[in-house]
C-alpha cells in the first residue's frame, strides 16, 4: 500500500471517528431535551439564577433597611412614605416585614444570591480538589491506601459538626462557610473518582498507552479524565443541593453567614421566634429553599438517568 493510500485511509478513519463523536453528542443533547426531570429542574434553577442576578430590578429595596414603626406586618401590607421633597408614595410589602421592619421580599430575593454562590462555589471547589486527589489515588497503587484512610477519617466526622468547628475557629463569613462546607464534600468526590479510575486503568487502551511509554500525566488527562466527566456532573448537582442546605442550617444555628447579611437561613432563624404569630417570616424563605433544593436534586436525577449508560439502556 502506498503512502498516499495510507494517508487517505487515516483521513477517512479520523472523519468517521469525528462523525461518530458528533452523533453521540447530538444523541445526548436530544435525550436531555426529552427528559422531564432535566427540563423541570433546569427551568427552576434558571429562574432562581435570573432572580438572583436581577434582584435590584425586581422591585426590591435595601434588604438591610430597618423601619421599627412598620415591623411584623403581614404579606400585602402597604405603607405611605413621605419623600425628601415632600411627595408621598405607597410602598407595598408583598411578603410582609420581619421583627425589625425590614422588607421580607427584598431579603428573600437577595438571599438567593448567597445560597446559589455557596452551592456553586462549593461544588466547583470540591470537584476540582476531589478530582485531582481521586485521579492520583486511584492510579498510583501505593498512595491509594494512605489517601483513602485520610478520606475515611474525614467522612467519619459529621459534616455539620466539622463546619461549625471551622466557623467557630476562623469566624463567621462567606469565605469561611464555603471552606467549611467544601472540606466534608471532598471525600465523596474522591471516592467516586477513585472507583472510576480503578476500573478504567485495567482497560486495554490504557495498558496499550502504558506499553508505548506514554507519560502518566498524559494517560490521566487523555484516557482517564474523560470517563469521570459525566459522573462528576451528576455528583456536582448533589453537592450544590447539599451545600445550600448546610449553609441554611449553619445560618439558622447562628454559626454561618453574619446575621446582617440576608440569607434564607438567617431569615428563618430570625422568624422562628414569632413563627406561631407571624408564620410568613419562616414560610417564604423556606419555600424558596425547598424549591431550589428540590430542583437541583431532580436535575441531578435526570442527568444521571441520561448520562449513565447502564440506566440509559433501560429507558
Amino acid at each position: 500500500m502506498s503512502a498516499t493510500s495510507e494517508t487517505q485511509t487515516e483521513v477517512v478513519v479520523d472523519a468517521a471517528a469525528a462523525s461518530a463523536a458528533a452523533a453521540r453528542k447530538r444523541s445526548v443533547w436530544s435525550q436531555l431535551a426529552r427528559n422531564q426531570s432535566v427540563i423541570f429542574g433546569g427551568v427552576i434553577m434558571a429562574v432562581m439564577v435570573l432572580i438572583a442576578l436581577a434582584a435590584p430590578y425586581l422591585g426590591t429595596i435595601d434588604p438591610t433597611e430597618i423601619d421599627p414603626s412598620f415591623r411584623n406586618k403581614v404579606p400585602g401590607s402597604e405603607q405611605v412614605i413621605t419623600g425628601a421633597d415632600g411627595t408621598e408614595f405607597t410602598r407595598a410589602y408583598w411578603m410582609g416585614t420581619d421583627t425589625l421592619g425590614r422588607d421580607l421580599y427584598s431579603r428573600v430575593i437577595y438571599g438567593a444570591r448567597i445560597s446559589l454562590i455557596v452551592g456553586i462555589v462549593v461544588a466547583a471547589l470540591s470537584i476540582a480538589v476531589g478530582l485531582l486527589i481521586g485521579l492520583v489515588s486511584g492510579y498510583i497503587r501505593w498512595l491509594d491506601g494512605i489517601v483513602m484512610r485520610v478520606m475515611d477519617g474525614l467522612m467519619a466526622i459529621p459534616g455539620i459538626l466539622l463546619a461549625i468547628a471551622l466557623v467557630s475557629i476562623s469566624g463567621a463569613g462567606l469565605g469561611t462557610v464555603i471552606v467549611a462546607i467544601t472540606i466534608p464534600e471532598i471525600p465523596r468526590v474522591v471516592r467516586l473518582v477513585r472507583s472510576i479510575v480503578l476500573s478504567i486503568r485495567e482497560e486495554p487502551y490504557v495498558e496499550s498507552a502504558i506499553s508505548v511509554g506514554t507519560p502518566l500525566p498524559l494517560i490521566l488527562i487523555r484516557h482517564v479524565l474523560p470517563n469521570t466527566i459525566a459522573p462528576l456532573i451528576v455528583q456536582g448537582t448533589y453537592v450544590v443541593a447539599s451545600a445550600i442546605l448546610v449553609e441554611a442550617i449553619l445560618s439558622f444555628l447562628g454559626a454561618g453567614i453574619p446575621p446582617e447579611i440576608p440569607t434564607w437561613g438567617n431569615i428563618m432563624a430570625e422568624g422562628r421566634i414569632l413563627f406561631r404569630v407571624f408564620p410568613h417570616s419562616l414560610l417564604f424563605p423556606g419555600i424558596f429553599l425547598a424549591l431550589t433544593v428540590l430542583a437541583v436534586n431532580v436535575l441531578g436525577d435526570g442527568l444521571r438517568d441520561t448520562l449513565d449508560p447502564r440506566l440509559a439502556k433501560r429507558i
